[in-house]
Parts: structure tokens; C-alpha cells; sequence
């Protein structure tokens, strides 16, 4: 007696690897957005200190 079995579905090769890469979007973080305003405000503080 012969069991019928299922073919399973062939897996998309492209799918894996792109699993494995970080893939997003290009423009920068809210975390790195941040940084850098923080970074900017320090220095217009430092400006704003040193000015006569």
C-alpha cells in the first residue's frame, strides 16, 4: 500500500539571507538623532560660556 506524501513547497533562497543582514531604513536612528543634539547643545553651551 503506497502513502501518499505532500510535496513540501521549495524554500526561497533569497529569504534567508536576507535574515540574516540588518536591512532598514537608511536615515539615522531616533537614538543617534538624539546623540548628535545632545552633542550640539554642549557645544553651544560651551560657546555661550566663553562669550565677553
Amino acid at each position: 500500500m503506497k502513502m501518499p506524501i505532500k510535496s513540501i513547497k521549495p524554500r526561497n533562497p533569497f529569504v534567508a539571507a536576507s535574515l540574516r543582514r540588518v536591512a532598514g531604513s537608511h536615515a539615522a536612528s531616533q537614538r543617534s538623532r538624539r546623540q548628535a543634539e545632545q552633542r550640539q547643545l554642549r557645544t553651544e553651551l560651551q560657546r555661550l560660556k566663553h562669550s565677553p
